[in-house]
């Protein structure tokens, strides 16, 4: 078991939407059909195994800093489908040696996925956790809960990790956005309940928004105090978002901070290690390796790039 306290005072963060991390198990409950043996994308336990041992190289890549390596001490996974699917990625893995804990949520959206929190317990100590329903509103769907974690980390200081994915842009972005902004507010309600309390809490907040930062409901968590530190994040390899539709580089990840973590910060980047790009013949330039192309198996890592930050503690 690896510890990131014994190497440096730096810790990393991570993000990461996996692209439809699915078991093969039918869920009764959820509509998961496509991610089945027998469904569209021929969802097999080879190609199972194969994803998990992807997402897993990929975490475990994102460890290495100024030629050093540490598992991440947090990393925020979008698109998981449920607790079989983290409990095989963090004890049947590649990732099994890094001693990873986490929990998630169990949200009522219809397809069934989730977010979850991946912590190092010699560096985040959990102290408290739960789910936050989004409540519905006229014409919506239900969606995924907000993960809230609470946890002492490097043996001193109170962190407050929020886990966000929001509602996605279908039906156009601006029929959508009334949903984004729906939970931009019950984000920043919650997160107002803790600076009540202490004025100086430690808050992280990560996740796929589905908005840029230009975007309202990304303005408004900013501007409710929080410090969107990932708005001029670029990757090291030629991406310049987290995501790339139709030749257009798009960052619908973000991560946040409130002041006294984000004074603690060292960089923010994207993760577009080469293994996780290919060329993009149709547009020019490159373009994350996805797994699927509609129901198409590509075989590679997730549709989203990873972000990255580097907090000193």
């Amino acid at each position: 078991m690896f510890s990131a306290l014994l190497l440096s005072g730096f810790l990393t963060f991570v993000e990461l939407n996996c692209e439809n991390l699915f078991n093969t198990v039918h869920d009764s409950l959820k509509q998961d059909y496509e991610f089945l043996p027998d469904g569209s994308h021929r969802w097999t336990r080879t190609r199972y195994w194969r994803k998990l041992n992807a997402i897993s190289k990929e975490l475990i890549s994102l460890g290495e800093q100024n030629g050093t390596w540490r598992p991440p001490a947090l990393a925020v996974l979008c698109e998981v489908e449920n607790d079989s699917v983290l409990f095989d990625l963090t004890r049947r893995s590649l990732l099994r040696s890094a001693g990873y804990q986490y929990v998630i949520t169990e949200s009522p959206d219809e397809r069934g996925i989730d977010v979850a929190l991946l912590y190092d317990p010699f560096v985040f100590r959990l102290l408290y956790s739960r789910s936050i329903r989004v409540p519905l509103q006229k014409g919506m769907s239900p969606t995924r809960d907000i993960l809230y974690a609470k946890g002492i980390v490097s043996g001193a200081d109170t962190l407050h990790v929020f886990c966000v994915h929001a509602p996605s842009r279908r039906g156009g972005e601006r029929a959508s956005r009334p949903r984004r902004m729906h939970v931009a507010r019950l984000l920043t309600s919650a997160i107002d309940s803790i600076y009540k309390c202490n004025s100086a809490a430690m808050v992280f907040i990560a996740g796929d928004f589905n908005d840029h930062s230009s975007s309202p409901a990304v303005r408004y968590i900013s501007s409710r105090g929080l410090v969107n530190i990932s708005s001029s994040a670029t990757g090291r390899h030629g991406a310049r978002a987290t995501y790339r539709f139709r030749g257009l580089w798009e960052s619908l990840d973000q991560m946040f901070c409130s002041p006294s973590l984000a004074s603690r910060l060292v960089e923010c980047y994207i993760g577009d290690e080469p293994y996780l790009l290919e060329a993009d013949e149709k547009y020019g330039g490159v373009k994350p390796r996805r797994t699927y192309l509609g129901p198409r198996y590509l075989g590679g890592y997730s549709d989203h790039l990873p972000l990255v930050s580097v907090f000193e503690f």
